[in-house]
């Protein structure tokens, strides 16, 4: 039961990680220090997406479901489990590089956004 809830629980900071991966410029905004965690948070999230990586959490989630007696999975998180909701027919490498571009850019965004209006 233990590992049960362990695996949930990474499964929690795992999505939550990943929200703050993709949207944590948007709290940069209001806090100007949460920058020091969020950059590298996203230059993290763009290099698996960009060198096609499993991210760690990935196998410690499967290793926990595994050990409470669950079956774990072979993809990763995003395969796994936002893939199938956005991208029913599965990942391929473009979507892996766009999914990458994309939150580079998005932060990009927001930072470059703060930036000119902290000069003007």
């Amino acid at each position: 039961m233990i590992y049960r809830i362990l695996a949930d629980a990474v499964l929690i900071l795992h999505g939550l990680f990943l929200g703050f991966v993709v949207l944590g410029g948007l709290l940069v905004v209001r806090w100007k220090r949460v920058a020091w965690v969020h950059v590298p948070a996203f230059l993290w999230g763009a290099a698996i997406e960009f060198g096609g990586w499993v991210c760690p959490l990935t196998p410690l989630e499967n290793r926990l479901r595994r050990s409470g007696g669950g079956e774990g999975y072979d993809a990763g998180f995003v395969e796994h489990y936002l893939l199938p909701v956005v991208y029913p027919g599965g990942l391929t490498r473009e979507i892996q590089v766009a999914l990458g571009v994309l939150v580079i850019l998005l932060n990009a965004g927001v930072y470059a956004w703060l930036l000119l209006r902290r000069r003007l």
